[in-house]
Parts: structure tokens; sequence; C-alpha cells
């Protein structure tokens, strides 16, 4: 079974920047997609945000 929710965690493991700035993307992100601060972000919806193949990066973050 494929996980379907990105975390900070696997932000830091992309993009290579820290906890905290992996945060404030989490935010800009749930900005953007006009999201409530409960939901969550999508591997599809961060691959969306950030320009990148979702084939690539969900195995990445495995």
């Amino acid at each position: 079974m494929k996980r379907v929710v990105v975390y900070p965690k696997d932000i830091m493991v992309v993009t290579g920047k820290s906890e905290r700035h992996s945060r404030t993307l989490l935010k800009r992100m749930k900005t953007h997609f006009k999201k409530e601060e409960y939901q969550c972000i999508t591997i599809t919806e961060f691959c969306t945000y950030m320009g990148l193949d979702e084939v690539v990066i969900s195995d990445m973050i495995k």
C-alpha cells in the first residue's frame, strides 16, 4: 500500500532543506491549495506545487 500524505521529513529528503524550512513550505502549500490547518498535503499536490515528477518522488519517499 502506497502512502498518500507528505510529511516535513519527506520534504527534507527531497529538497535537502532543514526541517524548519520544510514545515514552512508545507504551510505555504496549504495556503496555496486553500486547505485548513488540519488537512494534509498529498504527494500529488506536493509535486504539482514543486513542479516535480510524481513517480520519482514516490520512489524517493517510500
